[in-house]
This record gives C-alpha cells, sequence and structure tokens, in this order.
C-alpha cells in the first residue's frame, strides 16, 4: 500500500469487485492478478453481511372471523426490532382474511417472490397446517404463533422446521383438568371447533379427563362462522355435565358460552387459552362473567411476583403496545407474535456466523439455533427449545384466571 491506494490494479474481468478505474482504460491492461483464496474469503465474508438484509414474512388474519386474534398479532410487527446482529430487518406482512387458503397463498408469495428467511404466523390452526409442506419444502423456519400443538407434535421431517410461541394444549389442559379435581368436577361436557383446533384438543382433554377420573358425557362440534349452536347446547344441558369445555377462540368463542347460559346452564364453564384476550370480555359483557381458564401470565402481569422473570418483559410489551394503540389494547395474541420476534432476534446473530441472508445456508442455520433456544424469556413465558420439543415452554408459562368484574384475575 502507498499513498493509501492499492498497488496492485484489477482489471473487471479478472475481479468483478473492482471495476477498472478511469485513469486505467488509457493505459495497457495490466495482468490478470487474483488476491489468494483465503482474502478472497475474508473480503466476501466482509462484504456480503453489509450488502444483505434479513427478511421475515409475517401471515395474520388482519380481516375475517379471526381478525380478533390477527389484528393484535399484525399490530405487533411495528414493536419488532428494525435491526439484528448489525443487519437491517425488513418484515413483508399479509393478511390470509382468516382463510387458509389465503395462508397458503401467502406463504407461497412470501417464499417465492420475497425470498423470505424466517416466517411469524399464521393465526389459526388450520392455516398453519395447510403451510406445512412448502414450509418444509423450502426449508424456512416457521416460528408460528397458533394454539393447536398438532403443529409440532409428533416431531418429523416436515415439523422441525416449525417452532411454537402459544402454549402447547396439554399444558393448559392439565392446569384446568388439576383445577376441576380440586372443585369437585366429576363429569364434562367439550364442544369445540370443528376444525384441527377443536379436534386437537379433544384429543388431548379427553384423554386427561379420562386419567383424572372425570367423565366426558358429550362431545359437540361448531364452525367458526355459525350463528347459533342451540342445538349443540341443549345436548350438552341435557348430559348434565358438573361443567363443560369449551375448544374455540376468539369472537367465536362467547356464542356456545352465552348459548348455555341463556338455556339455563349452571355449571362451570371453561374456556382454552384461545379467548385470553380483553376483548374476548368486550364482546361476551355479563355472558363471560366468571369464565374459568388457564392462560398466559401477560393478562395478568401486574400481579406476577417480582423475581417471576417474565414479569417485567410482559409489563414492557403492555407498554410498549398500549403506548402505540392505546390503552386496553394490549392481546396476548399479539404477545405470541412478539415472542416470536425475541425467538428470532436471539437466533439471527448465531445464524449470521454460518449463512448470509437470503442463503440456504442462513435459512438452515437459523432452524438450528432457534431449536438451541434456552431460557430465553417472552411475555407469555420462558422458552427452552429441544430436537424433539418445538415449543420449549413449561409450567411457567400458564395459571389459572378467571373473569371477575369485567376483568381477568388471577386464581390463588
Amino acid at each position: 500500500m502507498a499513498g493509501g491506494r492499492l498497488r496492485h490494479r484489477y482489471n473487471r474481468s479478472c475481479h468483478p469487485i473492482f471495476p477498472d478505474l478511469p485513469a486505467m482504460k488509457a493505459r495497457r491492461p495490466a495482468p490478470c492478478r487474483r488476491l489468494p483464496a483465503a482474502l478472497l474469503a475474508a473480503l466476501s465474508l466482509i462484504a456480503g453481511p453489509a450488502l444483505a438484509q434479513v427478511r421475515i414474512g409475517v401471515i395474520a388474519s388482519s380481516t375475517g372471523v379471526t381478525a380478533q386474534v390477527g389484528i393484535p398479532q399484525k399490530n405487533s410487527v411495528a414493536l419488532l426490532p428494525a435491526e439484528i446482529g448489525g443487519q437491517k430487518v425488513e418484515y413483508i406482512v399479509l393478511d390470509d382474511a382468516s382463510d387458509p387458503t389465503n395462508a397458503v397463498t401467502a406463504v407461497k408469495k412470501l417464499i417465492g417472490e420475497h425470498k423470505v428467511d424466517a416466517l411469524i404466523g399464521p393465526t389459526t390452526s388450520p392455516a398453519a397446517l395447510a403451510m406445512l409442506d412448502f414450509v418444509a419444502e423450502a426449508k424456512t423456519p416457521l416460528v408460528t404463533t397458533v394454539g393447536s400443538s398438532a403443529i409440532v407434535q409428533p416431531m418429523d421431517e416436515k415439523k422441525k422446521w416449525v417452532f411454537k410461541t402459544t402454549q402447547n394444549d396439554d399444558l393448559i389442559a392439565e392446569a384446568v383438568i388439576a383445577h376441576m379435581q380440586a372443585s369437585g368436577v366429576r363429569s364434562v361436557g367439550f364442544i369445540g371447533f370443528n376444525d384441527p383446533y377443536g379436534e386437537n384438543w379433544h384429543k388431548v382433554f379427553a384423554a386427561l379427563a379420562e386419567k383424572a377420573g372425570i367423565r366426558l358425557v358429550a362431545n359437540e362440534r361448531f364452525v367458526r362462522t355459525d350463528q347459533s349452536v342451540i342445538g349443540q347446547a341443549l345436548k350438552l344441558i341435557s348430559a348434565k355435565p358438573d361443567a363443560i369445555f369449551i375448544a374455540a377462540t376468539g369472537g367465536p368463542a362467547v356464542l356456545p358460552q352465552a348459548t348455555l347460559l341463556e338455556k339455563g346452564y349452571k355449571g362451570r364453564l371453561y374456556q382454552t387459552h384461545g379467548v385470553a384476550t380483553n376483548d374476548f370480555i368486550k364482546l361476551g359483557g355479563k355472558a363471560v362473567e366468571g369464565t374459568l381458564m388457564a392462560g398466559g401470565p401477560l393478562l395478568v402481569a401486574d400481579g406476577l411476583k417480582d423475581g417471576n422473570p417474565i414479569k417485567a418483559v410482559a409489563q414492557g410489551y403492555i407498554r410498549a403496545y398500549e403506548g402505540r394503540y392505546g390503552a386496553g389494547t394490549m392481546s396476548t395474541f399479539g404477545a405470541n407474535t412478539y415472542d416470536a420476534g425475541l425467538l428470532l432476534q436471539k437466533a439471527i446473530p448465531l445464524a449470521l456466523k454460518k449463512g448470509h441472508p437470503g442463503t440456504a445456508e442462513f435459512r438452515t442455520a437459523l432452524r438450528d439455533a432457534l431449536e438451541q433456544s434456552k431460557e430465553v424469556v417472552g411475555a407469555q413465558g420462558v422458552f427452552n427449545m429441544t430436537p424433539a420439543n418445538h415449543n420449549g415452554m413449561d409450567q411457567r408459562a400458564r395459571l389459572m384466571m378467571t373473569v371477575q368484574n369485567g376483568r381477568w384475575v388471577p386464581l390463588h
């Protein structure tokens, strides 16, 4: 090096990184000189990331029947980091309008056209299951925010590309069954969605109830778009169960509960963590007073003990979300998207050591890094992933709560 300039000159045909300088054109082309292989590799590592950008695709049901769940998920994207590991991050958000077919179209577009490095979403279990083949074929990690554990269990070659930030059904069901036992419930009726969410919940809940000595005396289904469940409610009531468990999400979960009360049911009513939102209370009003649920700690963040590591993260998310969208607007569904962002925030710097954004090497390294997540504290729980467990949440991610005077309160 002399006078701050490179002593060696390179023809464009010799090395495409260094174009011919104007002064060189008047001279006879210098001999083609090659940098040593090791130096070229080092330059590639330096230049590559500077030009790269991490792209994350997000699919959320911001319209349609599941919009109550999808809107806070979409809104939470604005709270995710714009830079991770020295790389700018671009989030591409698409709406599937609560339709699994649209979700498949969206994932194809994000993978094929936008070349995303990772995916977050979608909002519903049917949509997530419909996307599995395409995610696995593209070998693009998906951090899903759906309820059904069927998206990650049992583990196989397709599901190894999928991770999950919502509590698995069995983790929630165990707490519900324990509360039923302690409350003297000996028989229970079940009503759930007529789709993978309801079916998986019935499979998990029925097995645990039987093991606990609680008889399942009625089993009904309804469609997310149904306007009436009177027939199902009457069958449930005629079975005279001590309690009824409703396996539904968002606004549609209010319908069976309100109908059961209207038709005179007097027993206990339990819901899944699919209603873990203040909007459920706004929609249901008096009909949802006394609802029992095992859900994530976010809803009762202020009531958590100071030593609980989740408390600070949950309160931080609430402040950020409500500071942007208004008081009382936060939702656990949005927090699931936020937690997906936290997992990626930890995993991306590790993946960058093995590949550049936009490459298959980076996507594979990102999947591997997500699978190695340990003690990642989110707003909804603490994540410890393993090759066999792509949810990684434990008992810290749930607690029993009820609706009292128009708000969720913990049961102590």
